[in-house]
């Protein structure tokens, strides 16, 4: 039996002169450009997470301004020692926008650096899935919240 596992994190979608703010998560294997955000502590709102976490992982002071949808990702991975793991994160994903705070990079945290980058270049990008999902997202603005995958 594998072990189950739930993750629920919030992430930001920042936008800007045609510039998205992104930062760079630290993987047991590569470094991969993540949007800023992260775990919900238990308790805490998912509105307030994202704003705690993209201060965390990129010096700004954020304002939220509207859910953009909820991402569930579903998979098996192998962990150590043979056991399995059943993973099932819910992504909850919001438009901000920068009110404070400078550009700085998180410090003994899950990543290494935080950088605007020219939307134009995030497909040149290592990167985790999410990014591509929450520009859908912020794209489309789909009414059900959620981005259609092919069956």
């Amino acid at each position: 039996m594998a072990n189950r596992q739930l993750r629920v994190a919030a992430y930001a979608v920042c936008i800007q002169d045609s510039r998205i703010l992104l930062a760079r998560w630290v993987g047991p294997d590569s470094k991969l450009w993540t949007m800023p955000g992260g775990g919900i502590r238990h308790g805490e709102d998912p509105y307030d997470a994202a704003i705690r976490e993209v201060e965390e992982e990129t010096g700004y002071t954020v304002e939220i301004d509207d859910l953009l949808g909820i991402d569930s990702v579903h998979h098996r991975y192998a962990r150590r020692r043979g056991r399995d793991a059943d993973f099932h994160g819910l992504r909850v994903v919001y438009t901000a926008h920068v009110v404070g705070g400078q550009l700085r990079h998180e410090t003994n945290g899950s990543t290494d650096q935080a950088a605007w980058i020219e939307l134009d270049r995030v497909a040149e990008l290592p990167r985790v899935p999410l990014v591509d999902i929450a520009l859908s997202l912020h794209q489309t603005r789909p009414a059900q919240g959620r981005v259609q995958t092919p069956a």
